[in-house]
């Protein structure tokens, strides 16, 4: 899978909310360490002014041919 395949895709709590997209990826060593996620606008005004988060590798669950599916810690 291509950058460009996943940052087509939703990033989407287990819960079913909406984080965000996508915008950069941070990789150390070879691997992929997390995703630089850019939240929605829901998120952004409800939580904190921070307009990005990062998802570690980790925490994915699924990678679906629309969304990628996180656990949230």
């Amino acid at each position: 899978m291509r950058l460009s395949e996943l940052q087509s895709k939703n990033i989407i709590t287990t819960e079913g909310k909406l984080i965000g997209n996508i915008i950069d990826v941070v990789i150390e060593g070879g691997t992929i360490k997390y995703l630089v996620v850019e939240k929605s606008k829901f998120l952004i005004s409800m939580f904190t002014s921070k307009d990005e988060i990062e998802v570690k590798w980790s925490q994915i669950k699924t990678i679906g041919d629309d969304v990628i599916i996180v656990e949230c810690q």
